[in-house]
């Protein structure tokens, strides 16, 4: 296991190394669920790492491995029907603190919970590939080494 990472100015941090209160949920070696202190809907939990990391993509993968195993015991233990798992990424995706964390909501119905916009473009296959082949070739010029391929 690497170091974990804390960074005092960090809320997220700070909660997940009981230097700050929350309300808690469920912990493990690498996370740390809490209720959302404004939820959408009764059960809002946030799952955050031990570690500091803004972005998903700067999180260790022993780290980033146990959060989804964490948001779904939550789910479970909010025994809702529809839930949303939400995790943003920077401040133009609507990430209000700068630590990595996955939102459980449940959805009890349609005025509770997570509403969403969702404006979707259409796109032909002939304007897909390309961008496939540029996500593939980042992805294999960021995983040289390994022998995961695509």
């Amino acid at each position: 296991m690497s170091s974990p990472v804390y960074v005092a100015n960090c809320i997220f941090c700070r909660i997940a190394h009981r230097k700050a209160p929350s309300t808690s949920v469920y912990e493990t070696k690498y996370s740390y669920a809490f209720l959302d202190v404004g939820p959408l809907s009764e059960g809002h939990t946030l799952v955050v790492p031990k570690t500091h990391a803004e972005f998903l993509h700067e999180l260790s993968d022993e780290y980033l491995a146990d959060l989804l195993p964490v948001a779904k015991k939550i789910a479970v233990g909010t025994k809702a029907e529809h839930y949303n798992i939400l995790q943003n990424n920077g401040k133009e995706a609507h990430q209000a603190v700068g630590h990595v964390h996955i939102h459980v909501i449940p959805k009890p119905n349609q005025e509770e919970g997570l509403g969403i916009k969702w404006p979707a473009k259409e796109v032909s296959p002939d304007q897909l590939a390309p961008i496939a082949q540029r996500i593939i070739e980042e992805i294999e010029k960021n995983s040289e080494g390994s022998s995961e391929k695509i």
